[in-house]
């Protein structure tokens, strides 16, 4: 019997890892079928993920993939800035400055740049990275739209288009904002575990699906990237990390939904680093893609190396590409099932917003949901496979 392969939905904030995740995936046609790309808000705004995941897609020769738009903002806010920290790892096109989905990833109508970074939104929750507008660690990315204008619907974001036609390709469908979240309702009630999401932003997609349709989270199979169990976080408090900060509501919720959860965070990524000469062996294909994903790996590598030179000596942590292994082979990790919550608050007796850690009523109530939290991975077969299998998909 043939075995059919995996079928993936990916909710992406596209990035440099999502990029290069995104790339895995197409280079893994044997053992996955890629059905959709939902892009929201989290390394950049919504509308620049969707043009940096459009732009990838056609780079690679699958404008035929649907794109949808994802949430634009956190559960918790109304509106949402792209923080510095992410543009010092993602630079501020959130494609590592390679401007892949052309001179400016913003879309007309999503952001309005605004130079000295005030948010006249009265009246409105303003996200900057994860921390309310005006807190101390709210750095905005220089550049940065001050809102996103939530009642402008998205047809073809037109920093899309010049790629999208470059390709030759017939371009996607227009979206609306729901499209994304109907389509991934739609997906799990038609394939249950037959199909994984795969979260590598926030987790305001997944939680917005099982908000609208609670009959999902018992079908629901999602690998996520993000949280920290046994090692700092990578945000400014160095405890949470930065998927779970930008919405630990939806976080914490999606935790105790029943769903069948994978939790690929901090304490194996950082275990698993690309190494300088692997984007060396796929520059040296000489291909335009080849190119792509060697900047994309510089860039990384770079930011990564300044940022911690102890850590990342050895190169940049593979965070989204792990992901997306583990998505398609679970014998990757070694994972530790606990009952799992995301903190919400910070202050005596309540934690440090954002954190992943134990939820301690698990402790009495045996009943409650568990997460397979990843804390061992095989680093050398996945680096080994990954390497390789980009090197053939730069060709």
């Amino acid at each position: 019997m043939v075995q059919c392969p995996d079928r993936i939905i990916a909710s992406m904030d596209t990035g440099v890892d999502d990029a290069l995740a995104l790339a895995y995936l197409l280079g893994s046609t044997d053992e996955c079928e890629l059905g959709g790309v939902i892009a929201g808000y989290g390394n950049v705004d919504a509308n620049t993920a969707y043009a940096n995941t459009c732009a990838v897609l056609d780079l690679f020769g699958r404008a035929d993939i649907p794109v949808f738009l994802g949430s634009e903002h956190p559960s918790w806010a109304d509106a949402f800035i792209p923080d510095a920290g992410c543009a010092q790892f993602h630079g501020d096109d959130g494609l590592g400055n390679t401007r892949l989905a052309g001179s400016g990833a913003l879309a007309d109508g999503a952001c309005v740049p605004d130079d000295d970074m005030s948010v006249d939104v009265p009246d409105e929750v303003v996200s900057v990275g994860g921390y309310l507008a005006g807190d101390v660690h709210a750095h905005p990315a220089l550049g940065a739209c001050s809102r996103v204008n939530r009642s402008q619907s998205v047809d073809h974001p037109q920093s899309a288009m010049p790629t999208a036609l470059a390709s030759g390709g017939k371009r996607r469908c227009s979206v609306d904002a729901a499209d994304g979240i109907e389509y991934l309702i739609e997906q799990v009630r038609e394939f249950g575990r037959d199909v994984t999401v795969l979260a590598t932003g926030p987790l305001t997609d997944v939680d917005a699906a099982i908000t609208r349709a609670p009959d999902i989270a018992s079908k629901l199979r999602l690998v996520m990237m993000g949280g920290t169990l046994t090692q700092p976080g990578n945000c400014w408090d160095a405890v949470a990390e930065t998927n779970i900060i930008q919405d630990p509501e939806a976080a914490n919720r999606v935790f105790h939904s029943g769903a069948d959860i994978t939790m690929v965070g901090l304490d194996v990524t950082h275990q698993c680093l690309l190494p300088q000469s692997a984007a060396d062996r796929w520059r040296a294909t000489g291909t335009k893609r080849g190119r792509f994903l060697a900047d994309l790996a510089d860039f990384s590598i770079k930011a990564n190396l300044e940022a911690d030179p102890a850590l990342f000596s050895g190169g940049m942590p593979l965070h989204d590409p792990l992901a997306a292994a583990v998505a398609l082979d679970s014998s990757l990790v070694d994972c530790f099932d606990l009952a799992l919550r995301a903190e919400t608050n910070t202050g005596d007796f309540n934690g440090v917003r954002g954190r992943t850690t134990g939820d301690p009523v698990g402790l009495v109530n045996h009943s409650m949901p568990h997460v397979h939290v990843a804390l061992g991975v095989d680093s050398g077969r996945f680096l080994d496979e990954f390497v390789e299998r980009m090197a053939e998909v730069c060709r």
